[in-house]
């Protein structure tokens, strides 16, 4: 998985019909700051309401996800919000002139290319994967339906459908890198059995389908006079069901497309989680209604648990200690941060190694060595520091002062053999030079000290 958070490179833009409404929209792809996330706007509507890609928004999943907030609505999510995340684009404004998200070929593979041809640009800021502290799974016993999303080092989907049709029979797709999405799954076509299609109608839906847009399969026979009806309702001339039973030798791209775009789905209902996860999913006779009932729990149980920052001494840091002590004035032996691994306008994220050689067990428990709280205080204030100079273009240029500390707690302790991973996040924008944060300290997936901080930044005298 990328490290890097990322966003389009410039404005992309494509038009056609939504399907379910059958009114013509104009989309566009606007490059976004780091951590903005991916939101919808629409510019048609007064004072064109932004509506985040966020799963407590999700209104309808009925053949397809509709987000609302303040009464603005967006539909048919899923395609647009797959080809985002399989891409890997993080930030990225999405602007519509209309309430629904163009069907174009039924697939996301149009809106890939769309990101292709402007290209991708990496940010300076690290990416944040949740990662889930436990299975989380949603269970609809009535459509025997069941979709887990387990804990894992990366994200993969696995997915199993069974319609009781003899024409798309079992069927399963697997990702197992999200780097195979655009070539296995984007390319892959919405679809829908020709008894729905009338169904449909009368529901007032797939207004804007055509055999264009989606693979219609019979399973069933069908009398002439209902081809008749779905020739007037398509305003199509000729119509026939083919051996395979799909109506008007429309080929397969895939043997299981099937089964490979109910995972494109998943994929783009999932996206609405808000970040990037790291999880193994296992699906099973998936639906919108199902994907998003799991999105919102695993988002819950996300805001509901302390995230455990992930250090993996593998990764090249963001800044190593010789970059750091260009930033900092310390020195040894007062220098105690090592590495930085994440670094953006908010949260900034470092380690400090506890080795046994440390200078200051010689006199401080030398017989059952503690790491000092006052020195774990220290470090904190110098892992913020550098998320304060972040702030300025010139850091070397600024001094950074610790002000104050509040509500500081020592949970468990600190011991030589240890990495000590300090996480800060800024509480508030910096004003007049003074910011204040929150920090945590974390030894594995135990939280050892933990409170609040106050510090200035001042100009140094040229």
């Amino acid at each position: 998985m990328n490290q890097k958070q990322q966003t389009v490179k410039g404005k992309i833009s494509i038009s056609g019909v939504g399907l379910h409404t059958g009114i013509v929209a104009n989309v566009t792809i606007s490059p976004a700051a780091p951590n903005y996330g991916i939101k919808f706007q629409r510019i048609d509507l007064a004072n064109k309401p932004i509506i985040e890609a966020d799963a407590d928004l999700v209104v309808e999943t009925s053949r397809s996800t509709t987000l609302e907030k303040n009464g603005a609505k967006v539909i048919t999510t899923e395609h647009i919000l797959a080809a985002l995340f399989g891409m890997e684009v993080d930030n990225a404004l999405i602007e519509i002139d209309a309430p629904e998200i163009p069907i174009l070929d039924g697939s996301a593979y149009p809106f890939v290319e769309l990101i292709e041809r402007v290209g991708v640009e990496t940010q300076n800021v690290s990416k944040i994967y949740y990662e889930l502290p436990k299975s989380i799974s949603y269970r609809d016993d009535s459509k025997d339906i069941e979709i887990t999303a387990l804990p894992a080092d990366e994200y993969k989907i696995t997915v199993m459908i069974d319609y009781n049709s003899s024409v798309l029979g079992n069927q399963h797709a697997v990702l197992n890198s999200i780097k195979d999405f655009k070539t296995e799954i984007a390319p892959c076509r919405t679809f829908c059995f020709l008894h729905e299609v009338e169904m449909l109608l009368k529901h007032n839906l797939i207004k804007g389908g055509d055999l264009n847009n989606a693979i219609v399969i019979v399973d069933k026979p069908v009398k002439p006079e209902v081809l008749e009806s779905i020739k007037t309702l398509f305003h199509i001339k000729n119509l026939e069901v083919t051996q395979e039973g799909i109506l008007n030798n429309v080929a397969l791209r895939f043997k299981n497309e099937f089964a490979r775009h109910k995972l494109l789905d998943v994929m783009g209902d999932l996206a609405l989680i808000g970040k990037p996860i790291k999880a193994q999913i296992l699906a099973a006779k998936p639906g919108h209604a199902a994907n998003t009932a799991l999105a919102k729990k695993i988002k819950k149980a996300l805001q509901d648990t302390i995230t455990v920052p992930s250090y993996n001494p593998k990764n090249t840091p963001i800044l190593d200690s010789a970059q750091i002590g260009k930033i900092l004035p310390h020195r040894y032996p007062f220098l105690l941060i090592d590495k930085i691994f994440h670094l953006d306008e908010k949260w900034v994220i470092g380690i400090k190694n506890i080795t046994f050689n440390e200078y200051f067990f010689q006199g401080h428990f030398p017989g059952n060595p503690v790491f000092p709280g006052v020195l774990q205080i220290e470090s904190m204030a110098q892992i913020g520091g550098i998320l304060v100079l972040n702030s300025v273009p010139d850091p070397e240029n600024y001094w950074t002062y610790f002000l104050g500390v509040d509500e500081f707690r020592f949970r468990k302790m600190v011991q030589p053999g240890d990495t000590l991973v300090i996480r800060c996040e800024l509480l508030a924008p910096i004003r007049r030079g003074i910011a204040k944060m929150r920090g945590e300290g974390f030894v594995g997936n135990n939280l050892v000290c933990e409170g609040v901080m106050l510090a200035s930044i001042v100009k140094k005298d040229n």
